[in-house]
Formats: C-alpha cells, sequence, structure tokens
C-alpha cells in the first residue's frame, strides 16, 4: 500500500491524530434503502468497521460528520466505539470546527474522507484530504489522495491501512492478531 501513496500525503498522514469522515458515499455507496413501510437500510462493510477500531487502539480518534440523520448510523457508531458523530450537518465545516475545539486539535492533525461537493468546505481545511474512488470530480481534483476502492467496498478501511502504516501501526497491528 505504502508503495502507491506518495511520500507527501504519507508524510502528511503520520502526523494525523483525528479521521473524520461523511457517511452516505464514503461508509456506505451513497444509495438509500427503504423498505415499504419507509424504514431506511444501509449497508456497512465490515474491513471498514475493523480499520476503525484499529486506527482507535493505536490512540487515532475517529467522528462522523454527516448532511443525514440516521437511528441507523447511530447504532453502527455505537457498535465500533465512536463517540463523535455529527448528524443532520448541512454545514460540515461548523461541525468540523466544533469536533477540532472539541479535541483540541489543528488542521494538520485531521484527516477527513468525503465524495461530494457538501464535503469541500472541509477538505479544504484538514491536514490530509481524501476522496473515495467514485467521488465526485470536483472532489477527487482537490484531494491529495483518491482511494482505489469506492465508498462503502472498503475504501475507509483503505485509508486506515494508509493512516496505520504511515504511523508504523501495521505490522504491530498484524502481529498482534496472528499472536492471538
Amino acid at each position: 500500500m505504502a508503495s502507491m501513496v506518495s511520500t507527501g500525503v504519507l508524510e502528511k498522514a503520520a502526523n494525523i491524530r483525528l479521521l473524520a469522515l461523511d457517511v452516505d458515499g464514503v461508509l456506505t455507496d451513497g444509495r438509500l434503502y427503504f423498505t415499504e413501510q419507509g424504514q431506511e437500510l444501509k449497508a456497512f462493510h465490515s474491513k471498514d468497521g475493523l480499520g476503525l477500531k484499529a486506527l482507535m487502539r493505536y490512540g487515532i480518534k475517529v467522528a462522523l460528520i454527516t448532511a443525514r440523520t440516521s437511528p441507523l448510523l447511530s447504532h453502527r457508531a455505537e457498535q465500533l466505539g465512536i463517540e463523535k458523530v455529527y448528524q443532520g450537518c448541512e454545514d460540515k465545516l461548523q461541525a468540523y470546527e466544533d469536533l477540532k475545539r472539541s479535541l483540541d486539535l489543528e488542521d494538520g492533525a485531521v484527516a477527513y474522507v468525503g465524495d461530494d461537493w457538501i464535503d469541500l468546505p472541509v477538505l479544504r481545511r484538514v491536514g490530509l484530504s481524501i476522496s473515495v474512488a467514485d467521488g465526485m470530480p470536483e472532489v477527487r481534483q482537490r484531494v491529495h489522495h483518491v482511494t482505489e476502492r469506492a465508498g462503502g467496498n472498503g475504501a475507509v478501511r483503505e485509508v486506515c491501512q494508509l493512516l496505520l502504516e504511515a504511523q508504523g501501526f501495521a505490522a504491530r497491528w498484524l502481529n498482534e492478531l496472528m499472536e492471538r
């Protein structure tokens, strides 16, 4: 993985203390599923979840910032141990600034993964901006890094691996798992 990422991106990734994520189109494939009764369904990739847990294990915080509101997202965040969840945020930059203040972090210590125009204000501020492979062209053109995988299809795990490798935790995590 590290060989496919520019040195500049790896240097930025080495300084990250918080990974903030958009949800629809990043943690999910962006499609909205509804039952006949109007109940919303979402599909999350299990590999993303394992990667996020690894980040948190090694002290990298994780937060979610989304324009939509979903009880399913609250449930998934709770499963993963993600405490900072901002839902219903049409102004993601305001949520980002609040998040940054609450954790006493500077922009350079934050990575953000987005896929659509609404994410651009945050992507322009953070130390490491990332788009998923199927993000809008205007977003992909304005970020430091674009994943190989599409949103909802392991793109977040790819980002987690990047951060873990840049900070020297990937091999350690694998060894710890192998020793169990």
